[in-house]
């Protein structure tokens, strides 16, 4: 046989040759490799290829079937890795259009002419290979489909980039050196199929491994569990495949929990099922990820030919009366999607960094993962099993492409296309048999955004053939209800919360889940709380799956990267940054709000007493750590640590033990569950101030110094210079002066993500107009007895004629009061911020404050951000959204200040907002990257009243929630200002 090119575009062929899948093995020689888990079955060919890169058909293309054919002069590439981060082609972010959109017209079926092949070859020695096995080579991803030569023979050709692909070439290899040699096709018909939001590679991008069998071996294991209705007798079903070449042999199956053996079992069957019942079972959840440990050891008449070891949870997942239970408990996804990627090697992600998100997410409350949107590598899951996640495993399938509004509907797949059904059948099975015995999985997916119809409806029967211990989740049935028994599941992606809530209201057939929700494009999560409400409101509602974990930005030239900065079109941009972890794998200022919402623990505290609701559902929090600080000012003035019995699903009241007598000082009570100085649960309660005392001003003397030009205000080792035409133009205390350029209202921000694209320019572009251009109007100055008043007012353009009103009452110390009001129009929208800019000199560089911290907050998300004392560097504000846009912003606010060499700027106010950042809201409005910014050359402190939130509920219009928007009918700042030593 030839490998044919016209296979490449054809539905119809997606596997020559290829071996038929199965769970995955890690077979071992012997007990002490085991251990070690070090295979001398196994043989990696990861490393240096021969490479050679061809742009289209018409180009040459290797004859591999000359086993001779000289590859010496060829490049060398790194496999595993993409071939466009390895300086060939162009890497591609899109996200639901196809790569081809804009340059080519084409259909299903049909491919661009321009298909760029990578040729690879490598070698290996026989003298790696053991005696009396099979051999096979295993390739565990590869973008987006394959042919394979061994020594000039073909072998075989295979498509789906997400799962792996077998061939046995055990009667192709000869003494001595071997050549491998693969075609990797960039689009073939599988790509149709691949039209995942991420970005768009090919090649070799996972492990390639020989594969040594031995004459008798475990070809396939099934393992479920099964438990009795109170939970408390477990059976352990192994279902082995046991493939022997004319040979005795038997196999020992040993259930261990830890170090105790639960049971030990021979077999000489190859199939028959072996059982093991006990009582008292150790359950596996997010929560409580115990994993019995099965061992099976194959021998033949001269001992022990092979073993390998497997990890089992004992757990059932099902519903209950119309609800997803887990070990009869109702479950609650607290979820996130995650893309596998690095910035550094785009889909080839490391076990190591794999480790770290799972840990990531474990210690910030995230107990689900969504594999979006194709099967991950084999360790995604068993890191889930060990630590304990809950995680929908997604066909490798997503056809968004050919359903969107802006192509014909009649192309629309796999929809009911009788030639597509295979493909996506082999795709879902191909999943399955690798990942079935991963007790972490849950629930299977039949894929995201390829609409409906008939075949992914006989993708859902074919599934549930296959396994009963698990749901069927598909999104697609909310646009296309004519397979509604598609899905076990009702799932929907950024429903807003108010219209969950009414759909629920509605229909009560199906549990309900966001499988996307809580768009995290850049400067986002807004009212996240919201939906978290929902979950205590309405039992079918069973939570949601943040989009998503990490951003997908690359670093190329020293810095990171988004679509369109490798000069391809077409591009979505930077629509791929959307992680709650920064590429870089470091959590995002978001990730406090996450955290908080997604608490297992509710605390509701008042004066007397602290009240404790334990969501956990196996989990009794006297494995925690409860501590309660009291804080007077946000230094902590007291603090006790105690353990509190509350078993799962029950609530507790603990007395408030702390008494406060002077309530003329603020005071604020947090309370927090730890376990090993990790914090999991927190909540603060603020005490009313009931006798607040007013500062008493300075009675030192101040004198008024005015011309024509300007109004001067002296005083003991301070003054102050107003322009008649700017406003406040210097301050100087101490010989050191504090401002720059002229101090002026501000009422716009820089757009975030979310702002962009529900059209924030276009409705509040004239606030940037007033921010830039008000008529500044001198009104006067008036003498008190220790103080003196200056007063303006600020003509809008482009708005009604009421005016911006703000008053400097200058002390002798040199403190200066700050009162800036404001009534709108009646006919005025909302303004996005009420403030103050300070653009101060560059040194100015440290900043404490206390307020809601320490991460950045906004009045629709700072659920998560508790009142204390925080310090931070200017240059370390500017968060690094792939996009600059607004961002460092602290509500809540009492006192801050800003430090620079030899002086120091004390701020102080009842209740406001503020950001300290190196550039003012319009240089961040202009720039697109980061290094597009102005070397710095100031610091611009912005004081606000407010500044409306950040939104969240999706990247493509939706706007922040009424109630964070700032009031249309009056504005009103103040607070106080004084330099320091």
């Amino acid at each position: 046989m030839k490998m044919n090119n016209e296979w490449v575009k054809d539905p119809k062929i997606f596997n020559i040759n290829r071996l038929s899948a199965t769970a995955s093995i890690h077979r071992y020689a012997s007990i002490k490799e085991l251990k070690e888990k070090q295979s001398s079955f196994n043989y990696s060919l990861n490393g240096s290829w021969k490479f050679h890169y061809a742009t289209g058909f018409n180009q040459l293309i290797p004859e591999f079937s000359n086993k001779d054919y000289c590859v010496d002069n060829w490049d060398e590439i790194k496999v595993p890795g993409h071939i466009q981060l390895q300086g060939y082609g162009k890497p591609m972010y899109v996200n639901q259009i196809y790569p081809w959109s804009g340059t080519q017209q084409i259909i299903p079926g049909e491919l661009p002419d321009k298909n760029p092949i990578g040729s690879y070859v490598t070698y290996f020695d026989s003298s790696v290979i053991k005696d009396n096995v099979d051999t096979y080579i295993t390739f565990h991803g590869v973008e987006s489909a394959m042919a394979l030569w061994v020594n000039g023979t073909f072998v075989g050709y295979s498509e789906d980039s997400f799962t792996p692909s077998s061939f046995n070439i055990t009667d192709l290899i000869v003494n001595g050196e071997n050549k491998i040699a693969v075609n990797v096709y960039r689009f073939s018909s599988g790509s149709w199929l691949e039209d995942q939001d991420f970005w768009r590679f090919s090649g070799i991008f996972r492990n390639v491994e020989l594969q040594m069998v031995p004459h008798v071996h475990l070809k396939d294991i099934k393992i479920l569990t099964h438990l009795n209705e109170n939970y408390d007798h477990a059976t352990v079903e192994v279902t082995p495949m046991i493939v022997k070449k004319e040979a005795k042999f038997k196999a020992v199956y040993t259930l261990k929990y830890k170090d105790e053996v639960i049971g030990q079992k021979e077999s000489k069957d190859c199939c028959r099922p072996i059982n093991f019942e006990f009582d008292d079972p150790h359950l596996w959840s997010a929560e409580k990820p115990n994993l019995y440990q099965l061992y099976v050891e194959i021998m033949d008449e001269k001992g022990l030919v092979e073993c390998s070891q497997y990890n089992v949870g004992v757990r059932e997942f099902k519903l209950i009366d119309g609800i997803m239970c887990i070990n009869g408990k109702r479950i609650v996804f607290h979820g996130v999607n995650r893309h596998e990627f690095s910035a550094k090697t785009g889909r080839t992600v490391s076990y190591e960094d794999t480790k770290k998100d799972i840990l990531n997410m474990k210690a910030n409350n995230i107990n689900a993962l969504r594999t979006c949107h194709y099967p991950n590598q084999t360790f995604v899951y068993d890191l889930c099993d060990e630590y304990g996640l809950y995680v929908i495993d997604e066909v490798n399938l997503e056809t968004h492409g050919t359903w969107s509004e802006l192509f014909d509907k009649t192309h629309i797949i796999p929809d009911d296309k009788s030639e597509w059904l295979d493909i996506i059948l082999d795709r879902a099975n191909s999943m399955y048999e690798r990942d079935k015995n991963h007790s972490s999985i849950i629930i299977w997916s039949l894929g995201n955004e390829s609409y409906g119809g008939k075949n992914l409806y006989e993708m859902s029967k074919f599934m549930k053939q296959k396994d009963t211990s698990r749901l069927i989740h598909y999104e697609g049935l909310s646009h296309d209800r004519r397979y509604n028994e598609t899905s076990d599941i009702e799932s929907q992606m950024y429903t807003f919360a108010v219209d969950v809530e009414k759909y629920l209201n509605k229909h009560q057939d199906k549990p309900f889940i966001l499988c996307e929700y809580a768009h995290s494009m850049g400067n986002s999560n807004g009212a996240l709380f919201k939906y978290i409400d929902l979950e205590k409101k309405y039992p079918l509602y069973q939570g949601g799956f943040i989009w998503d974990y990490i951003d997908q930005a690359l670093y190329h030239d020293g810095k990171l990267c988004y679509g369109g900065d490798f000069g391809e079109r077409p591009s979505d941009y930077d629509f791929c940054g959307n992680g709650i972890v920064f590429a870089n794998r470091t959590n995002t200022p978001k990730m406090q709000e996450v955290k908080y919402c997604y608490q297992y623990v509710d605390f509701r505290i008042d004066e007397n007493d602290i009240h404790i609701n334990n969501n956990y559902l196996f989990t009794d929090l006297n494995e925690y750590q409860l501590q309660m600080d009291l804080l007077c000012n946000g230094n902590v003035v007291q603090s006790k640590t105690m353990t509190v019995d509350c078993q799962p699903l029950s609530s507790v009241v603990v007395e408030n033990s702390f008494k406060i007598n002077n309530q003329n000082q603020e005071y604020a009570l947090t309370v927090y569950l730890k376990k090993n100085n990790e914090i999991y649960a927190k909540q603060q309660y603020i005490y009313e101030i009931k006798n607040k005392t007013h500062n008493i001003h300075t009675t030192k003397h101040v004198d008024i110094v005015e011309d024509y030009l300007n109004v001067g205000v002296v005083g003991k080792d301070f003054n102050a210079i107003f322009s008649k035409q700017k406003g406040l133009v210097s301050y100087r205390y101490h010989q050191q002066e504090y401002i720059r350029v002229p101090v002026r209202p501000n009422f716009f921000r820089a757009a975030t993500n979310n702002d962009v694209e529900n059209k924030y320019g276009y409705r509040y572009g004239k606030w940037l107009t007033a921010s830039l251009y008000a008529k500044c109007e001198f009104v006067g100055v008036s003498k008190g007895d220790s103080s003196c008043k200056v007063e303006y007012a600020y003509d809008l353009p482009n708005l009604q004629d009421e005016k911006v009103h703000l008053v400097y009452e200058v002390y002798g110390d040199g403190k200066i009061i700050v009162d800036m009001s404001y009534q709108p129009g009646v006919s005025e929208i909302e303004m996005p911020v009420f403030g103050l800019i300070f653009q101060l000199y560059k040194d100015m560089e440290e900043v404490n404050y206390y307020g809601y911290g320490p991460e950045e907050n906004y009045i629709d998300r700072n659920k998560g951000a508790l009142l204390g004392k925080y310090a931070y560097q200017v240059t370390d504000n500017l968060t690094p959204y792939l996009y600059p846009q607004e961002c460092g912003n602290r509500t809540h606010v009492r006192k801050l200040s800003i430090i620079g060499e030899n002086k120091k700027l004390e701020v102080e106010g009842k209740d406001f907002e503020f950001t300290a950042l190196h550039y003012t809201p319009y240089e961040l409005e202009n720039a697109r990257h980061k290094d597009e910014l102005p070397n710095i050359y100031q610091t611009v402190l912005c004081i606000n009243e407010k500044q409306m939130g950040i939104a969240g509920d999706d990247t493509w219009g939706a706007k922040t929630h009424d109630e964070f928007l700032l009031d249309k009918e009056k504005h009103h700042l103040r607070f106080s200002f004084k330099g320091k030593l």
